[in-house]
């Protein structure tokens, strides 16, 4: 049997149960975007768009209301993520990596409508240009939207069909080539440039280290006093000869382990202390031997974050508060407004301090009843803020305003990234509110924009040969200008007028450029995660400003 007349058996099949035909292209897509050829493979979004392309030119669609629930999903989520760091990039350099995006998004928004204007393209094929040449999503979702929505004004004698059958299909032929070319440039533009982004990452990692260490290897062990010299010391004179100050001690008394009190230790006693490995071997392999099997505390003990939401005990100090004794639970890190904060005993707490500490479930319950709130490692999502933040967004995007009788509005791709960045930016200063779990945030970006992606792809599947046999090999053209030279314009003005430190100038191209396989290139050639710093500086601008550049480039 011959592929004809397998494919002749199967459309019939398929037509019948249209509810298969987006798994089966979510499926196939991922086997295609997960093919290697050396090092390259395509990526999953590349995957689903080629194979739904291929199901589009034989007639199937996915419906403009599904299409709509992945394009509200993943434009929310791509603002809730970058919510913290847009506002971050703005205290932190933020005139810098503002400056690379607008450079990047304004060179490439000049290209597509130069290159338009050159070639005669059809209406709306300019912004499948530029979402394609620079390998964004929510530009292409914001173009959609503004035809959509009658944001903009249709070219005369083409309908709306027509026009976003034109956008996707522009995007289609170059959104492939733009990935492959932007991959290429990144991963051998450091090696033309005589860039060693393996030193250059080392020495940014080593003149901006934090001074600060987290507990690492944290086991629970226990132990027999063997050391007779104990018992002739005082409460205090333990503490400050053999205590770290921050790992639990405890000693058995009738079956159970409690606080070490003021009686002390005795010789014999069994003591059970939760901490790093370099607290047995620096304190306590001085006064006691091991005599039970050591536990990994992530398989014997809980880890947790505790919110800090009681008014009665901020302002405490970590010495006051005594979290080791009065609970058994080892503090391994505090957090405050989303940033790492060092601490001692004579550190003041705060409302919505983020508290991380690792212990029995019991204890930690404890500990979340008298200081807030408890979140262990998030499992449950506010699904209210989640719908009806898409719901304001949405709300929002419809607004507009008319000026000399144009429309001028966010559209829902605006609303909705204005809406997702303002509740991820809450979320990272006030921790119990909108919990939206790493895990959830990812299957909903990445759903998202695949059911959207796929949409895209049949809707250019049934045109795309037209499009390659009338406007092809230029359009390849055009897009591949539009990947690149954004690329060598962002890298001068970055590393000559910016300033931007060359470990990071090539993670903030890629983020300017909104390219998560392109910064994993970076990443892998620098073999540190350095890179990611810059990403995060240029990307959360990017968003917004390729979301813009969307619905402004159907002017053209």
């Amino acid at each position: 049997m011959n592929i004809e007349s397998s494919v002749d058996l199967l459309l019939p099949f398929l037509n019948h149960h249209q509810d298969m035909v987006f798994f089966l292209v979510l499926g196939l897509g991922y086997i295609v975007g997960n093919l290697r050829i050396g090092s390259f493979s395509m990526g999953s979004v590349a995957g689903i768009l080629f194979v739904g392309l291929v199901f589009g030119y034989y007639g199937f669609r996915i419906s403009s209301s599904s299409q709509m629930v992945g394009f509200a999903l993943f434009i929310f989520s791509v603002g809730y993520q970058a919510g913290p760091g847009f506002v971050a990039v703005l205290k932190q350099d933020g005139l810098k990596y503002f400056v690379l995006a607008i450079v990047v998004a304004s060179s490439g928004f000049i290209l597509a409508a130069g290159w338009a204007y050159f070639l005669a393209l059809p209406p709306g094929m300019s912004a499948g240009l530029l979402a394609g040449g620079l390998t964004s999503s929510p530009t292409l979702a914001a173009a959609q939207d503004a035809i959509n929505s009658s944001s903009v004004t249709l070219a005369e004698g083409w309908t709306k069909d027509q026009i976003i059958d034109n956008v996707a299909m522009g995007y289609a032929v170059t959104y492939i080539f733009g990935l492959v070319g932007l991959i290429m440039v990144m991963k051998y533009m450091p090696k033309i440039l005589k860039i060693d982004l393996v030193k250059e990452s080392k020495d940014f990692e080593r003149g901006n280290s934090e001074e600060y260490d987290l507990p690492e290897n944290v086991v629970l062990r226990t132990y027999r006093i063997n050391n007779p010299d104990i018992e002739s010391m005082t409460f205090e004179q333990l503490r400050d000869l053999y205590w770290d100050k921050t790992s639990v001690v405890k000693v058995k008394r009738d079956d159970n382990f409690y606080p070490i009190d003021e009686d002390g230790l005795r010789l014999g006693d069994i003591i059970e202390v939760l901490g790093p490995r370099r607290y047995f071997t620096d304190k306590i392999s001085k006064i006691a031997e091991e005599i039970g099997t050591e536990w990994k505390s992530d398989n014997a003990q809980d880890t947790a974050q505790v919110v800090v939401t009681n008014p009665d005990i901020t302002g405490f100090t970590l010495g006051e508060l005594q979290i080791n004794r009065r609970f058994g639970l080892l503090l391994m890190e505090i957090r405050r407004a989303g940033k790492h904060m060092s601490h001692n005993e004579n550190t003041s707490l705060k409302k919505g301090d983020v508290l991380t500490v690792i212990g029995a479930p019991h204890q930690i319950e404890a500990m979340g009843e008298y200081m807030g709130q408890i979140e262990r490692a998030g499992v449950e999502t506010d699904m209210i803020t989640l719908s009806f933040g898409i719901v304001i967004g949405l709300l929002v995007g419809s607004l507009s305003v008319t000026f000399g009788g144009v429309s001028v509005g966010l559209g829902s791709a605006g609303g909705l990234l204005a809406s997702g960045l303002f509740i991820g930016y809450r979320r990272s200063v006030k921790p119990t509110f909108a919990q939206l779990p790493e895990a959830t945030r990812w299957f909903l970006m990445e759903f998202g924009l695949l059911l959207f992606m796929a949409g895209v792809g049949m809707r250019a599947g049934s045109g795309i040969l037209e499009t390659l046999q009338h406007n092809g090999v230029s359009l390849i053209l055009a897009g591949m200008c539009v990947t690149i030279i954004p690329i060598f314009i962002g890298y001068f003005v970055g590393r000559k007028l910016l300033n931007i430190a060359p470990a990071l100038i090539f993670g903030a191209i890629t983020g300017a450029m909104t390219s998560g396989a392109a910064l994993s290139v970076v990443i892998k050639e620098a073999k540190s995660p350095v890179p990611a710093l810059g990403y995060t500086g240029t990307y959360a601008f990017a968003n917004v400003l390729l979301v813009i550049a969307g619905s402004l480039i159907m002017a053209f």
